[in-house]
């Protein structure tokens, strides 16, 4: 009873969010749970007519921002993942509680030395600024923790023997490593992609309403201060959670592979 509670809790906003983007405003105001009696299209129209764009331009900055941080994120923290899956217990173990900082460490502790160093490098309100911050903070750490505990059950034999074969440590990585740790790829791509996607704060700060917006602070700027369009509201919140659902649905089978591996013999 408390699991289907819980799992009701927590598919909530997101039933409400769907009825309510094909609900008219006084549906929405009068009865905003209820399934739409008279389904409208008027809410996904008006967003996307919007003068400002905010879906065009908040998807496509959205998008490379994401694109950009994990093509970054995914070979950087596969590479030092197989290095250090090769060092003795005692080395990795230090390693990996370094990068566990990382993770403990909340964000917005380090927000305010985050945008003091981009300032220096002369990146701040820049999307490289804000791919450099992604890439560098605890995105980094966590696909690292992923791949480090796949890549231990790669068997040493494999890249031993593709030495041996004359083939360098960099191509053992890519051509022998990489494609049997493609579950963890999966999972570190869907992961890090949802997690970039809805981030909120690093770019409302570091990239900055002047060079353009995310689809999350697209959303938060675009709320009126006496008047809220609830169904206009509703209609981007459906538009911009369309675009993780196509990705998940994409690279699902990989990802639940990621998820059930070791789990049988």
């Amino acid at each position: 009873m408390l699991a289907i509670l819980a799992t009701l809790l927590f598919v909530s906003p997101i039933y409400i969010t769907i009825v309510n983007a094909f609900k008219p405003e006084s549906d929405i105001e009068n009865s905003p749970a209820s399934p739409p009696l008279h389904p409208t299209l008027s809410n996904l129209t008006a967003a996307v007519n919007r003068p400002d764009q905010l879906i065009q331009l908040g998807l496509r900055n959205s998008l490379i921002v994401v694109f950009c941080s994990v093509i970054l994120i995914i070979p950087l923290a596969s590479a030092f993942s197989f290095y250090i899956s090769r060092r003795r217990t005692r080395t990795r173990a230090v390693i990996l509680a370094v990068l566990a900082a990382g993770l403990m460490i909340p964000p917005q502790v380090v927000l305010l030395p985050t945008i003091r160093i981009l300032t220096v490098l002369g990146l701040d309100h820049t999307y490289p600024g804000l791919i450099l911050s992604n890439v560098g903070g605890g995105y980094f750490s966590f696909a690292v923790f992923v791949y480090v505990g796949f890549m231990r059950a790669v068997p040493s034999e494999i890249v031993e023997a593709a030495r041996i074969d004359g083939a360098g440590l960099l191509r053992a990585w890519w051509s022998i490593v990489m494609p049997l740790v493609r579950p963890a790829t999966a999972t570190v791509t869907i992961f890090l992609s949802l997690w970039i996607w809805n981030d909120f704060l690093n770019p409302l700060f570091i990239l900055g309403p002047e060079q353009g917006q995310t689809i999350t602070t697209g959303l938060y700027l675009s709320l009126g201060q006496m008047q809220i369009d609830f169904g206009q509201m509703f209609g981007i919140m459906f538009l911009a959670g369309i675009i993780p659902v196509v990705g998940y649905l994409f690279i699902q089978k990989q990802f639940v592979a990621g998820l059930t591996a070791g789990s049988v013999k």
